[in-house]
């Protein structure tokens, strides 16, 4: 009897061992990776550090979809279609305090972030609405600000989709560059 309980113990552990294994899937890598960029730069690891010289203004969260040989402007992007400035979940943009964009007052928050590509322009898109994937649920009633900005070319091309900031005249800009572009949103302090 105790061989029979102890062959029923293990298979029993066995199928409970296995249903595991098999909810235990992890996820594999994303081909557009999710990242961050702060301002400062590098916020966290200066905070770990304890050499924060400024408080965080702006984070933003954005997936990073690479050009693979395609043609991205024009092409992957379509020219005067609206953009999740990115891949999968549309990208946010978090401000720790009011900015200025485009000449109006934006508040301390959470953002979606989205453009609407032209050749030689981009209109950057700040909208209310989080949390959503591409842009299916996109509502324009919706926007606090559009603001136009310049596209400039490159020499060397951008595999993957990057964004930074970088300290401008009148406070920052966020930098978005990928294939052979790269486009500005000023953010005033």
């Amino acid at each position: 009897m105790t061989l029979k309980k102890n062959i029923l113990s293990l298979t029993a552990g066995l199928f409970v061992s296995i249903a595991l294994l098999a909810q235990a899937q992890l996820p594999g890598m994303d081909k557009s990776p999710l990242d961050v960029c702060y301002y400062p730069l590098r916020y966290p690891n200066l905070k770990v550090q304890e050499t924060v010289k400024e408080p965080p203004v702006a984070r933003v969260l954005y997936s990073r979809p690479k050009k693979e040989g395609r043609p991205v402007f024009g092409g992957l992007v379509e020219y005067g279609k609206l953009w999740r400035l990115g891949a999968n979940e549309a990208t946010e943009i978090e401000f720790y305090r009011p900015v200025t964009i485009g000449g109006k007052k934006i508040p301390k928050g959470r953002y979606t972030l989205y453009a609407i590509v032209q050749e030689k322009d981009w209109t950057f898109i700040i909208n209310r609405e989080t949390d959503v994937w591409g842009t299916f649920k996109y509502d324009a009633a919706k926007d606090l600000v559009r603001v136009d900005a310049p596209v400039e070319q490159l020499n060397e091309p951008v595999e993957f989709l990057a964004m930074t900031f970088e300290k401008s005249d009148s406070g920052i800009d966020l930098v978005v560059a990928w294939e052979q572009t790269k486009v500005a949103l000023p953010i005033a302090l």
